[in-house]
């Protein structure tokens, strides 16, 4: 009788705390996180509104041979989170992968405000652009899939209010979008009076793109430990704890180790299918790797041992629903 009267009491405690946090808005680390965001997507659509015109009118490459690269590059873009999530999940966490993330990033755009810098030379301006490209697309790995999961924790379970968080920054990152190509595009897409392209102006583009992604920096990092905190006040993001299952949840006898064999065995598959599409069915190397990347690392997410029948359950859910909207 008197724990049934203390978990009651507690279910109250709890629900007048939710109500009391819904009557103050949302908290102030949702719009840190908004502002972080729109900043960071201010940089990368900022310098991907002027890369493709950089590479046809500033290093003269041919628009097929443009067009592949850029498709390259946005592809891989979205290749990389599954490694920066991994990472964030067993190691760094999501504070250290976003800080990370956000220095490759700039470093990447201030590579291409180099190579912009350097147009004429036909050997440095391209190498420096494909090194930056390089940086930009590991940095948006480690970013790009650890700011959003940390929205949901800034509210207690069964707050309302999350759904409308979500929204409010999901606008952050169409703010970015919208005004990167505007301000990047004014600055670096020039021409003079005769309607002739002026490729000297594209660094500008590029580093107005590198100061957004610093100033995306800046904000995060002076300011998470004041506002990205859960209800309580406990540090969201940090490094992950190696908490142990639930009694109640089953997992895999085998533990979570790798064996050698195993790693072998994963290796092979994804040499397989690079050779399928590489070699047979004649994809360019870039699109054969991310095929192949995209065929084995689910199957591999999926086979770890180390997960638990709920956890394993969840992810079928996450590909049957990935699935469909693709």
């Amino acid at each position: 009788m008197e724990e049934s009267i203390t978990e009651e009491g507690d279910d109250q405690l709890g629900q007048t705390m939710l109500n009391q946090d819904e009557q103050r808005g949302h908290p102030a680390g949702l719009y840190l996180l908004f502002f972080t965001e729109a900043w960071e997507r201010f940089s990368y659509y900022g310098m991907r509104a002027i890369f493709a015109l950089f590479m046809v009118n500033a290093l003269l490459f041919d628009k097929s041979f443009a067009s592949s690269i850029y498709g390259s590059y946005t592809g891989l873009v979205y290749l990389t989170p599954l490694i920066g999530g991994y990472v964030a999940d067993r190691y760094w966490g999501n504070r250290k992968s976003i800080i990370w993330g956000g220095i490759l990033m700039a470093i990447g755009q201030f590579l291409m405000f180099a190579s912009g810098s350097v147009y004429k030379d036909p050997t440095l301006a391209p190498l420096l652009m494909y090194t930056a490209l390089g940086f930009i697309i590991f940095g948006n790995g480690f970013f790009k899939p650890n700011i959003s999961t940390m929205v949901g924790q800034l509210y207690r379970p069964g707050d309302k209010r999350v759904d409308a968080a979500f929204s409010i920054f999901y606008m952050g990152i169409n703010l970015g979008a919208f005004i990167a190509p505007l301000v990047c595009g004014i600055l670096g897409e020039v021409y003079d009076s005769n309607g002739n392209n002026l490729p000297e102006y594209y660094k500008w583009g590029f580093l107005c793109a590198g100061l957004g992604m610093v100033l995306s920096l800046i904000i995060f990092i002076t300011l998470k430990n004041k506002y990205i905190v859960t209800p309580e006040g406990v540090p969201i993001g940090g490094i992950p704890e190696r908490i142990a299952p639930h009694p109640t949840i089953e997992k895999s006898p085998s533990g979570n180790s790798m064996n050698a064999k195993s790693a072998v065995g994963w290796i092979a598959l994804a040499l397989g299918l690079l050779f399928l599409f590489k070699g047979i069915l004649a994809f360019d190397l870039i699109g054969s790797i991310i095929f192949s990347c995209c065929l084995v690392a689910p199957a591999f997410i999926i086979s770890d041992k180390s997960l638990s029948t709920v956890e394993r359950r969840r992810i079928w859910v996450i590909y049957i629903v990935a699935f469909f909207v693709i």
